[in-house]
């Protein structure tokens, strides 16, 4: 009766224990052997090490693929293989019910405590050996499920062939399907808690997913990639610290170029052969992708993501993603990738409702559910759920050696009312608005990564005032490397898109965010939030004919890579796109055969260039003693000018601004040294684009105290411009 039982949930889909069932197993009688083979003919145990090793003769019972072996008097279970014969011929498979569990003692204990950092390594699919039969273990967290199967093209995703164990433990389903190999495409089957029908689920921890549309886990061959990125790696950290110039190209991939031929995505060789060389030559030293981890929606850019784990099939398999990050580290391009651990979409074969419950998200909707972007939201507080995240964003550096993450949405995260109304939502348990779970997740999540790979950059999109978002941990901190300082972009960008003649009351907009620079070490982004959804490009939010909105722009990038902070800037911003960014086509590069674009372009080149090249640019970003103002006072007349200074004795850098539309003549700045200041950056040069008025180089010093210093410089200004000079190297105080 318990055998009639177990076949008939076998056949319904909801066998939760068939190692009890199937295979070969020893009972009074001896051995009795059972498999469930639709369309088999005959079946017959063998030897594996006797091809012609008779054991037993199967009988087929009930029909319908099921049968039953029986051998008296025998009570060791042989070494055996299955013999099966059909229509079309025989076959000799192994029997997935005669292997061992995918999860090792350890692994188990990891799972279930939520420590097992390398969870990538053990859940999913992954082709491995088991008792010297090749195949692909799979294993799935569902501890809610009732029943779990995998099902796949290489079952005809029939529920009842592939019927997997359950680790009570750990909460993880897992079997061995002997004879699989790479590129399966695969989902995991589950019946809920009361034997309830769940849609098919994508493989959390899938390593490669199919093409979008399609939605189906591949499994993905063990790389076996040679990297030759060992001097980057071995020199990333000093490359990568608060010190280091950090000037970031920021691209989604599926639009900075589209093929001319189809109009279709560049693959990773493309993005090879293309975007290294352009970014290598504008200076950058960073490429930041937006999402690449699986996602099904095109529109959603990435930041709705299924698969963590999965470098998406857009642009190629996992390898060609590996050739683009060794071909960055060989041009000395660092490459960070956009991580989502905020949320996740409602697609119903992702992780919604996943074993039937709210497993990855919160139940309570209040909790686990963002209107703002109709997504649910992760449950830190859940340790397994904290582990696959933190394993997930682990499984990049390691993988991929890519060079750091940028964590999106992070305020989200951090604020329990975050974008809800009073009522709205559930306060922790002392009352406040403070996801603490969120916070102590981001908190392992910086410290693991660091940890395992020290000079990694974690950055935060994190829009509030939350204090420490960079501090170390061990002082209270996130940990994180560096923050967005969204404050700046808006202030910033609301300012210039003023027109000149009312900027003067507003001189504050550029000021104000040196009351807070220092506080933490952060990021100036002009990201690609900032032209998209009607927001218009950037050279279109500038005032004025296109001459005067060319030269604003210019004059923001000037005083940008001035201010203190690290550089972001999203793909078209370097030569001005006009349209506003559609993740459906590809970039205008047809605008850089115009001179105002290319004069923009030639100007980022510049930028960057100095920007590495000097010091005081880039070593003391994070702190006061990286920045003087020289003048912060002159609103009337639209004008600014401040100091930046590096770690060691050598020049500093004076950066002028006159963001109004006239010039000025003769206009006296004091500065702390004597000699001569060399003119290196003027964003009204003829080569950028603009009138050519400057200083022909550069000024020497007058003894003419002013701004407290005890000598000046008399300057020429042009309108809607900034100048960079370079001041001499001794650093005495004149």
């Amino acid at each position: 009766m318990a055998e009639d039982s177990g076949l008939q949930s076998l056949l319904e889909g909801s066998l939760h224990d068939p190692f009890a069932l199937l295979g070969c197993h020893c009972d009074a009688d001896g051995l009795i052997w059972r498999c469930f083979l639709p369309w088999a003919m005959e079946v017959v145990a063998i030897s594996r090490h006797e091809p012609t090793g008779h054991l037993c003769q199967f009988h087929s019972e009930g029909g319908q693929g099921w049968f039953v072996g029986r051998a008296s008097g025998r009570h060791t279970v042989p070494d055996y293989r299955l013999l099966v014969k059909y229509a079309g011929g025989s076959v000799v498979v192994e029997d997935p019910y005669r292997f061992p569990p995918v999860l090792g003692q350890l692994d188990v204990y990891l799972l279930a405590e939520g420590t097992h950092l390398q969870a990538y390594e053990k859940l999913g699919a992954h082709p491995l050996m088991s008792d010297g039969v090749c195949g692909v273990g799979f294993a799935v967290w569902a501890p809610n499920a009732s029943a779990a199967s995998v099902v796949g093209d290489f079952n005809d995703w029939d529920v009842r062939r592939h019927p997997m164990r359950f680790h009570p433990a750990c909460g993880v389903w897992d079997l061995f399907i002997p004879g699989l190999a790479p590129d399966a495409a695969y989902k995991f089957r589950l019946r809920g808690k009361m034997g309830e029908h769940l849609p098919l689920k994508a493989d959390p921890c899938a390593l490669a997913a199919e093409m979008p549309p399609r939605t189906a886990s591949v499994v993905a061959a063990k790389s076996n990639y040679a990297w030759s990125d060992a001097p980057w790696m071995s020199a990333r950290a000093a490359r990568q610290g608060s010190d280091a110039a950090i000037s970031i190209y920021e691209v989604h991939l599926g639009s900075w170029r589209r093929r001319w031929s189809d109009g279709g995505f560049f693959s990773w060789h493309e993005l090879t052969e293309e975007l290294i060389p352009y970014v290598k030559n504008l200076g950058f030293t960073h490429i930041e992708v937006l999402p690449i981890s699986e996602f099904p929606f095109d529109g959603s850019w990435g930041y709705q993501p299924i698969g963590l784990m999965a470098p998406t099939a857009r642009f190629g398999d996992a390898d060609g993603f590996r050739t683009f990050v060794d071909a960055c580290h060989h041009a000395e391009i660092g490459i960070i990738v956009d991580f989502v651990p905020a949320h996740f979409p409602s697609d119903a074969h992702g992780l919604v409702c996943f074993d039937g419950t709210a497993l990855y998200e919160h139940a309570d909707p209040r909790q686990g559910f963002h209107h703002d972007w109709n997504t649910l939201i992760y449950n830190y507080g859940r340790r397994e759920v904290a582990n696959y995240l933190i394993a997930a964003a682990l499984s990049w550096f390691d993988r991929f050696h890519i060079d750091g993450l940028r964590v999106d949405a992070v305020a989200s995260m951090l604020y329990l009312d975050y974008s809800r109304a009073e009522g709205a939502w559930v306060p922790n348990a002392d009352g406040g608005r403070e996801n603490w779970d969120a916070v102590t997740f981001l908190q392992r999540l910086n410290e693991a990564i660091l940890n395992r790979f020290p000079g990694s950059l974690m950055i935060a999109e994190e829009s509030t005032s939350w204090p420490g978002v960079t501090r170390d941990v061990a002082e209270g901190g996130l940990g994180f490397f560096g923050k967005w300082n969204m404050g700046w972009m808006h202030d910033t960008l609301t300012y210039f898109s003023r027109d000149p003649i009312y900027r003067s009351h507003h001189q504050n907009d550029l000021t104000f965010g040196l009351l807070y620079a220092f506080s933490e070490t952060f990021v100036l982004p002009l990201s690609h939030d900032e032209v998209v959804h009607g927001k218009g490009s950037l050279i279109n939010k500038m005032p004025g004919e296109p001459p005067q909105a060319f030269a604003n722009l210019r004059a923001y990038y000037g005083f940008m890579w001035g201010h203190p902070g690290k550089k972001l800037l999203f793909m078209g911003g370097e030569f001005a796109q006009r349209r506003e960014w559609d993740h459906d086509h590809a970039l205008d590069w047809h605008l850089l055969d115009h001179p105002d674009h290319a004069g923009v372009l030639a100007l980022l080149r510049d930028l960057n260039a100095i920007y590495c090249a000097e010091p005081s640019l880039h070593q003391l970003d994070a702190s006061h003693d990286g920045f003087a103002w020289i003048d912060a006072g002159d609103s009337a007349g639209n004008i600014l000018s401040f100091l930046r200074r590096g770690k060691e004795p050598g020049p500093n850098v004076l950066v002028v601004c006159n963001f109004s539309g006239v010039p000025q003549f003769g206009y006296r700045i004091g500065v702390p040294k004597p000699g001569r200041w060399a003119e290196r950056i003027n964003t009204d040069a003829l080569e950028y684009g603009g009138s050519g008025l400057g200083n022909l180089g550069g000024t020497a010093t007058q003894q003419v105290p002013l701004h407290g210093h005890a000598q000046s410089l008399e300057l020429t200004l042009p309108p809607l411009a900034t100048l960079f000079f370079v001041g001499p190297s001794d650093t005495v105080d004149g």
